[in-house]
C-alpha cells in the first residue's frame, strides 16, 4: 500500500491494535446438558434415540458461527437431546487433524475451499452437516487507504492485496470479480485479519481484502475507502462455509446428525429475519461490544443447503485451479 496515514492519525494504530487483539480473543462456551442427554462421556445415546448425546464443536469467534451459539444460548440443541460442547479455534484448519482423529465431531464454519482441497486430496473423507454462512453483500471488502491512487478495480493489477490465507476464498472470489471486470489480478499476501489494519497503515501492502468484522473496524480507525464489494457479481451469495464432519462420523451417528442439523436449521431460521438476535450474540462469544455489532455487515445463514449453490463455489475452484477435478458436492451433503 502507499505511505503511512499522516501524523494526525498515528494515533489510530494504538486503537486498532488493542481493538483487533481483543476481538480474536474468544470465551470458552459450553452447552447444558439436557434431561434426555446421559453426560456423554461415554458417547452414549440420550433419551430421543440418539446414538450419542455428547456432540464436540470447534468454532471460530466470528460471525459465520452466530447460529451455533443461538442454537445454544435458545435451548435448540437441548430441545434435540443434544449436548454440544463449543471448542474455540482461531482458524478451522487447525481443527482438521482433530477431527480426522475423533476428537472433535463437527467444525462450524469451516471455510469450504480448504476442506474441499483436503477431500480431494485423501486427507479428509468430508462430509457437509448443513451451510453456515454465504457471501451478502459488504461482508468482505477490498480496503484502500483514503488518499490512495487506486480508484478501479483495474488499478489493482500487480497492486499487494493482503488476504488471510493464500490461495483461498478471498483470493478465488477476488480474482472472480476481476476477471468479470476484465481486469488484472494482484498479488497477494498473506496476513492475518488483526494485523490487516496495521499494514495498510504502514504501506506494507496497497490494499486489503478484510471481512467483518475487521472490515468495520479497519473502515472506522483508518477512514480506509472500500474500493470493491466482494460479494458483488459473480459471486454473490457464494456459499463460503459450513459445519463439516467425517464421513465415519456421519455413517455412524446418522440420528445424532439430523438433531444437530435440524437444530442448526432452526438457529439459521432465527438468525435470517432477526438480525438483532445476531448481533445481540455477537459480545457472547467474541470481544466484540454491543456497539461494534451494530454496524457489522452480516453473512445470510441459509437455512436448507443448496448442492447448486456449492457447485458454483466447485466450479469456481476447479477454474482457478484450487481442485483438480470436478467435485460433486451433492455426494457430501448429508441428508
Amino acid at each position: 500500500m502507499p505511505t503511512p496515514r499522516d501524523r494526525s492519525r498515528a494515533g489510530s494504530t494504538g486503537k486498532l491494535i488493542a481493538f483487533t487483539v481483543a476481538l480474536v480473543m474468544t470465551v470458552v462456551a459450553c452447552g447444558g446438558e439436557s434431561d434426555d442427554a446421559d453426560d456423554g462421556k461415554g458417547g452414549g445415546g440420550g433419551g430421543k434415540g440418539l446414538e450419542r448425546a455428547s456432540v464436540t464443536v470447534a468454532a471460530l469467534p466470528l460471525a459465520d458461527d452466530a447460529p451455533l451459539y443461538l442454537a445454544r444460548d435458545r435451548g435448540l440443541f437441548e430441545k434435540e437431546g443434544l449436548d454440544v460442547r463449543i471448542q474455540p479455534v482461531q482458524q478451522s484448519i487447525q481443527a482438521l487433524p482433530a477431527l480426522s482423529k475423533g476428537q472433535v465431531d463437527v467444525i462450524a464454519s469451516a471455510n469450504y475451499v480448504t476442506f474441499l482441497q483436503a477431500h480431494e486430496k485423501g486427507t479428509l473423507d468430508l462430509r457437509i452437516l448443513a451451510e453456515g454462512a454465504r457471501v451478502a453483500p459488504h461482508m468482505m471488502d477490498v480496503l484502500v487507504p483514503e488518499d490512495s491512487d487506486i480508484r478501479s478495480v483495474a488499478d489493482l493489477k500487480g497492486k499487494k492485496v493482503a488476504v488471510n490465507i493464500l490461495n483461498n476464498i478471498q483470493s478465488l472470489t477476488l480474482n472472480a470479480i476481476l476477471g468479470r471486470q476484465g481486469a488484472g489480478r494482484p498479488e497477494y499476501r498473506q496476513i492475518a485479519f488483526p494485523q490487516m489494519g496495521v499494514a495498510l497503515e504502514k504501506g506494507q501492502v496497497d490494499a486489503v481484502h478484510a471481512v467483518e468484522p475487521f472490515n468495520s473496524a479497519i473502515r472506522k480507525q483508518l477512514n480506509a475507502r472500500v474500493l470493491v464489494d466482494g460479494g458483488s457479481a459473480p459471486v454473490e451469495n457464494i456459499p463460503i462455509s459450513g459445519y463439516v464432519t467425517t464421513g465415519d462420523y456421519a455413517s455412524e451417528n446418522p440420528r445424532t446428525a439430523a438433531a444437530f442439523r435440524r437444530a442448526i436449521a432452526a438457529a439459521a431460521e432465527i438468525a435470517g429475519r432477526d438480525q438483532d438476535a445476531v448481533r445481540a450474540e455477537l459480545p457472547k462469544y467474541t470481544k466484540v461490544t454491543a456497539d461494534q455489532a451494530e454496524s457489522i455487515r452480516l453473512p445470510a445463514y441459509p437455512v436448507t443447503s443448496d448442492a447448486s449453490e456449492l457447485r458454483r463455489l466447485t466450479e469456481l475452484m476447479k477454474e482457478q485451479g484450487l481442485l483438480k477435478k470436478t467435485i460433486d458436492p451433492g455426494t457430501l451433503l448429508v441428508e
